[in-house]
């Protein structure tokens, strides 16, 4: 049986020519795991106690600078877009983890391989790929891989 397409694979071994993305089915799997709670950890601390205070979610069009792409955020979503204009937004200092999971807040979760976000992170393609390639899965990170049989039916 084939993978679907865009869905990960425990068969095939990623390489750091592999795309990785946040797989957002992850999240909703995971009642331990509060994808909110985790996003307001993004924020800068003045913002985060701001959004901590309500629930309120309204929701506004947001264009990607980047893509042009148009999709609707709520003002949680557009917080950390906001954040994410900012340069320290991934530093040093900030978890691998972390550092890799905001490339994709930043860029609206276009797949990226180690060797991309070890220029958007500065942190070695080699430890990006053991990290996300391993059998454990941290926050949603994981390998996009697409079935090529499915690319053609396209």
């Amino acid at each position: 049986m084939q993978p679907l397409p865009g869905k990960p694979s425990n068969l095939v071994k990623p390489t750091l020519d592999t795309k990785f993305h946040i797989d957002y089915e992850w999240w909703e799997q995971r009642a331990d795991e509060d994808y909110r709670s985790y996003l307001l950890t993004h924020l800068p601390p003045e913002k985060r106690a701001l959004f901590s205070a309500h629930d309120e979610q309204r929701v506004v069009d947001y264009i990607h600078p980047e893509t042009g792409e148009v999709f609707q955020l709520d003002e949680l979503g557009l917080a950390i877009q906001q954040a994410a204009k900012q340069p320290d937004f991934i530093n040093p200092q900030t978890s691998l983890v972390d550092s890799v999971f905001r490339v994709f807040l930043a860029n609206g979760n276009l797949p990226r391989t180690p060797r991309e976000l070890a220029q958007d992170t500065g942190r070695d393609a080699n430890t990006i790929l053991k990290t996300l390639g391993g059998m454990k899965v941290y926050k949603g990170l994981r390998p996009l891989i697409v079935n090529p049989e499915a690319e053609k039916e396209e």
